[in-house]
């Protein structure tokens, strides 16, 4: 876990009160002294700081970083890589959000106690509204697939406008149509 030095400036916190993810970064990089966090140590897929929230923080110092790989033209989907160095934290889950983990593993819990655990090649699905705690005992890089989830009254609404628009528009017919002067 390297030095009490380097973790000492690892962590340091910032001016801001939260903690300098940079340094913490640049030391983890700089020690290489993770195991099994080779990926992490080298930075290959260019992930940037994505701290976590203090007050989510349960144990230990996990330091995470993410990257977004795409989203949708109608901004309700996105798609993150994301990876995190040990620890205990909550997480606040306010999209549907299914991960793929791509290496280590997790131990996640819900409100009600009951605990998985995640491994590489593994899928769950965290749902909009709820919390887990995770529990990282070394390293974890996961795909993350995020959507917005919309009111049953916004899907009401769009299937009515999906059926008028099936009784104006002539059967066959699909896209847009230019009208001429």
């Amino acid at each position: 876990m390297g030095n009490v030095q380097d973790r000492a400036t690892a962590h340091k916190v910032s001016q801001f009160g939260h903690a300098d993810t940079t340094r913490g970064l640049e030391a983890l990089e700089r020690t290489g002294t993770f195991e099994g966090a080779i990926g992490y140590r080298l930075n290959k897929h260019e992930l940037n700081a994505t701290p976590i929230p203090a007050a989510w923080i349960l144990e230990g110092e996990p330091v995470a970083r993410g990257k977004r790989l795409s989203g949708s033209t109608d901004g309700m989907a996105s798609t993150y890589m994301w990876d995190c160095t040990a620890g205990r934290f909550n997480w606040f889950y306010d999209v549907d959000e299914t991960v793929c983990l791509l290496e280590g593993s997790v131990f996640v819990k819900d409100a009600a106690g009951e605990q998985h655990r995640l491994r590489a090649g593994g899928t769950f699905l965290f749902p909009a509204g709820s919390r887990f705690e995770w529990t990282v005992t070394n390293y974890v890089r996961k795909i993350a697939f995020m959507h917005i989830p919309q009111s049953p009254k916004i899907l009401y609404a769009k299937r009515v406008y999906k059926a008028l628009m099936r009784l104006v528009r002539p059967q066959g017919m699909t896209g847009t149509v230019a009208l001429s002067k």
